[in-house]
């Protein structure tokens, strides 16, 4: 790492700037990158999937959020990198101290967005330095044996999957550009990209996303970005001719065509180096939010239906892990065999085609980090008279799963069980919730908190995320949170149910199941009301419940969600159906 930083810094001299912003991100701003992406990890041994390092000719820091203060002590040389706080300690407010009177600050334009360029240029404004894009990244011209990017094969997601032809999908973002008299959009996302075109790829880890830019017209055709090597010829005919295809290099010139035109971009992710370039050409910019969000969000009558029948089989794998589970001695089990496991119990299903992220697994105090890796170093076993937490997920054809299931090891002690049982409290208050068309996630996010908070407790993660279908397992614009979000939660939507209570150093607790926003049924009242309609299909460790703490309306929920857990499954779990009929029993 030493060596790295310095080479950085004499790329830096090289290059006339004093300094260079290194964020995690790529071009596209998706949560995942490729390998040749990888920047920030690669200079500072961070691999957390959101970070930014600063790195000054006397000085480094790097920046993360509250899932990583304890992993980024463990990756990162802090006597090179003092380590910070996103928002508690941001980058501004360090580089109004550390940049010294008329310094450079390099970034590279295809990193940063125009909002967090502004940023950046008035924390330097203020030190009296400047900000410099540079044409060629250093961290790249350093990389010796950077990796090249990615040429995996592009493929038709299916119809029966999709449930909408992309033509369809075509003429209505078409229709909806000129009906806001706009002229095109540049979709730099790639999961965007790929609902859009009804294409998936494999050139991130665990989300199926083809990387590339796109510039849909009002007309109903596009123009594509993205490698020909990656695009076979039963791709092409599946796009059909109103798709043409170039090379990514090509793409800036393919703004500049776009002069006088009026053109919609993503304000929260479409690079400085797009933005700039369209201004550049005369195109007439109208910073906005990805057209296809909502669209995408929506889940169509058969996305809905495929990902019904992705729980039931991914719950039938994860109910053949927990029976495995108990089968064994406490202790006689580790937090990796435990995962791999459970992969192998997945991979079964000849729909799987990988996991939709790196599984947490994580027993005693491990479970309490809420985005825990198991590695060698920090993996262990299974103890008698703990917690072990497991929050994992699958990316099938016909649909994405994200589920987490906390399990007693031994016997669980009163706390324990108290705590999970104002978890289970939460959980089933969000997930009997109706409300009115119009209701925001963050206005329910109260429900899930409010038997934590009736004992001084608390979690510090979001209630729940949206989930793609055979896309990405964390998708916008939808959550519940405590943060304020003015999406609407309308019918097709997937969130997650999450919440949780995590007691550092000793245990963690999450149940976690997907849910589909819905009409409500037999609704009689004034105003359009919706519901949740639980998706995840697997048994919730009644060994926790302290059914003192649950009233009438909560025991028959989980009777309830266990007698349809009980039927659904009972086919598909093989050996595993006696301990499934005990595991749903009624309470």
């Amino acid at each position: 790492m030493k060596d790295r930083v310095a080479a950085l810094r004499a790329e830096l001299e090289r290059q006339g700037v004093d300094g260079f912003i290194v964020p995690r991100n790529d071009e596209h701003f998706g949560e995942w990158v490729p390998a040749s992406a990888e920047r920030l990890a690669w200079l500072t041994g961070f691999t957390g999937s959101a970070g930014m390092a600063i790195v000054l000719t006397d000085r480094a820091s790097i920046y993360i959020d509250g899932r990583y203060t304890l992993q980024v002590v463990d990756q990162v040389d802090t006597g090179i990198f003092e380590t910070r706080h996103v928002t508690e300690e941001p980058a501004t407010a360090w580089l109004k101290e550390a940049l010294g009177k008329g310094a450079k600050l390099g970034f590279d334009p295809w990193l940063h967005t125009e909002a967090g360029i502004r940023r950046m240029e008035t924390a330097a404004k203020a030190a009296g330095a400047e900000l410099a894009p540079l044409a060629k990244n250093p961290v790249d011209a350093i990389w010796i044996d950077r990796p090249a990017p990615p040429t995996e094969p592009v493929v038709p997601h299916d119809l029966r999957f999709a449930g909408k032809p992309h033509g369809e999908k075509l003429a209505d973002l078409g229709e909806s550009l000129g009906a806001h008299g706009l002229d095109a959009t540049v979709l730099t996302l790639p999961e965007s990209i790929a609902w859009l075109l009804n294409i998936r790829g494999s050139d991130v880890p665990r989300t199926p996303l083809p990387l590339g830019f796109a510039i849909v017209h009002a007309d109903a055709t596009v123009d594509l970005y993205m490698a020909a090597t990656k695009l076979s010829d039963e791709t092409r005919v599946h796009l059909g001719d109103d798709v043409r295809i170039h090379e990514p290099d090509t793409l800036l010139a393919g703004l500049d065509g776009l002069k006088d035109r009026k053109v919609l971009v993503d304000q929260t992710t479409a690079v400085a180096a797009v933005t700039t370039r369209l201004r550049e050409a005369g195109a007439e910019l109208f910073m906005g939010d990805d057209p296809t969000a909502l669209p995408k969000a929506r889940k169509n009558e058969v996305e809905v239906a495929g990902t019904r029948s992705a729980h039931v089989r991914d719950g039938a794998a994860v109910s053949k892990f927990l029976a495995w589970i108990d089968a064994h001695d406490p202790g006689s089990l580790d937090e990796m065999t435990a995962s791999d496991r459970l992969e192998q119990f997945r991979r079964e299903d000849n729909l799987l085609r990988d996991l939709s992220f790196d599984t947490i697994s994580g027993a005693g105090p491990n479970g309490a980090i809420v985005h825990y890796r198991v590695t060698g170093e920090t993996n262990r076993p299974l103890g008698p008279g703990e917690l072990f937490l497991v929050d994992s997920g699958g990316q099938y054809l016909d649909g994405t799963t994200d589920i987490t299931r906390t399990v007693a090891i031994g016997e669980p002690t009163p706390e324990m069980r108290d705590r999970f049982t104002r978890v289970l409290k939460g959980h089933i208050a969000l997930a009997t919730a109706r409300f009115p068309k119009g209701t925001t996630g963050s206005q329910l996010d109260t429900l899930a908190r409010l038997p934590l908070w009736q004992a001084g407790l608390d979690f510090d993660h979001g209630t729940g995320h949206g989930v793609g279908s055979y896309l990405s397992v964390h998708e916008g614009p939808q959550r519940i949170s405590k943060i304020p979000n003015s999406v609407a939660l309308e019918p097709g939507m997937i969130v997650s149910n999450e919440p949780g209570y995590y007691k550092t150093g000793e245990y963690g607790i999450r149940i976690e199941n997907l849910v589909c926003v819905r009409e409500a049924e037999a609704a009689d009242g004034e105003r359009p009301t919706l519901e949740f309609e639980t998706l995840t299909q697997a048994p919730i460790d009644l060994r926790l419940v302290d059914l003192d703490l649950l009233n009438g309306d909560e025991k028959a929920w989980l009777n309830a969600y266990h007698e349809g857990v009980r039927e659904k499954l009972r086919p598909l779990v093989g050996d595993a159906a006696g301990w499934l009929e005990a595991a749903t029993r009624p309470v």
